[in-house]
């Protein structure tokens, strides 16, 4: 009687793949990770200037006359969504409206994500300190609500 000659791969060599196959692994996790990170922060970068910009605009056209405000009012825009919104152009005998943003962008270091696109940013108004931001009347500047640290080591509620 014959024995066929069996093919197939051994016991040590399926061990040898597993064990390749996971310190590739090993190496790729990571990487894949702080590469998502850092495509959250180059979001969060992005975003925070395209709304920063328009909140700038806003400021500029009301001092300007183009947007109207009270008499004690800072020029800064009374909310996020304004600048999604529109205001009226004071100038144009139209009355057409002036929109700063095609949409708001959200926090993408958020955490909570049944918050809208406005309520996912903090806040801070003219009047407040820029060590203890505090909501107001207006919206002078935005940052991140996350307490984490970026990867250039700044908290991401100072960016």
């Amino acid at each position: 009687m014959k024995l066929k000659n069996a093919s197939g791969f051994t016991l040590i060599e399926l061990l040898v793949t597993l064990a390749i196959i996971g310190v590739l692994a090993s190496i790729a996790v990571p990487m894949a990770q702080l590469s998502a990170q850092r495509g959250k922060e180059q979001e969060l970068r992005l975003s925070l200037r395209e709304i920063r910009n328009a909140i700038d605009q806003y400021k500029r056209l009301s001092d300007e006359g183009r947007i109207a405000r009270n008499f004690n009012a800072s020029g800064y825009p009374p909310s996020l969504d304004v600048l999604v919104d529109g205001v009226i152009d004071q100038r144009d005998p139209n009355r057409k409206k002036i929109y700063l943003l095609r949409r708001l962008p959200r926090d993408p270091m958020q955490l909570n994500q049944a918050l809208d696109a406005a309520s996912s940013w903090g806040k801070r108004c003219y009047a407040s300190e820029a060590s203890d931001p505090q909501e107001g009347e207006d919206v002078y500047d935005i940052y991140s609500d996350n307490k984490q640290t970026g990867l250039n080591g700044i908290s991401y509620r100072q960016w």
